[in-house]
């Protein structure tokens, strides 16, 4: 089945196309929907123009025009006829705000398939299995309220995990942040052929979020 992964550039679009590559999937390219007025504060897209040299994959933006489901729905068949695609891969773990899953409402109508490797995951184990896998990850974007400005570039590591557990037992966090409590940007991983350093970044604040801002970007190919 040739597919493409929805991509944020964070490490749950990062682990599904590991784990669909592994699972047997083509992945032809990366795509990012783009919908009127995205900001794309968590998630630049030129960082991810980065990450897609680094992996060796080609990555395409699509617009998405008004009124928004339709809109997506009319891409989505559009980017499905272009190149040949058979499935959209997500890194999507569970409902937002107990809503249907998105791609998957917007998919009916277009016979493209949508498959959520890591639907239904534990937290704490699909953490776990990141770092194991290798992938080399920094919290690009946290919501005020749920983690302060020190997590802001901070890499995921062991220590990262148990400070997440210990606070989602007294707040109900969600580990992974799936709820929108944080956003990450990927920098290395077992699909990427370079890795990618950041040489500083600047820290910015809107009314609800704090984030990055990557500068000094470099690629170093991997001996």
């Amino acid at each position: 089945m040739r597919a493409a992964v929805l991509w944020t550039g964070g490490k749950d679009s990062a682990m599904a196309f590991h784990k669909a590559r592994l699972a047997g999937y083509e992945i032809a390219n990366l795509l990012t929907f783009i919908p009127e007025k995205a900001d794309f504060l968590a998630h630049p897209l030129q960082f991810m123009k980065y990450q897609a040299e680094a992996i060796g994959i080609s990555h395409y933006e699509a617009v998405v025009d008004a009124p928004i489901e339709d809109g997506y729905e009319e891409a989505i068949r559009l980017f499905r006829d272009k190149y040949k695609i058979d499935a959209l891969i997500t890194g999507d773990i569970a409902e937002v705000d107990g809503l249907p899953n998105w791609m998957k409402e917007r998919c009916k109508n277009s016979g493209v398939e949508v498959i959520t490797p890591l639907w239904g995951a534990d937290r704490r184990e699909a953490f776990k299995e990141l770092l194991s896998c290798g992938f080399k990850v920094i919290i690009s974007c946290v919501k005020i309220g749920c983690l302060d400005e020190g997590w802001l570039g901070r890499g995921l590591d062991k220590k990262a995990l148990d400070e997440l557990s210990a606070i989602s037992d007294k707040t109900g966090l969600d580990i992974c942040g799936e709820q929108g409590e944080y956003h990450t940007l990927v920098l290395d991983g077992p699909t990427f052929k370079k890795n990618i350093t950041i040489g500083s970044y600047s820290k910015h604040k809107t009314s609800t979020i704090m984030y990055i801002r990557p500068k000094e970007i470099t690629l170093t190919l991997k001996i």
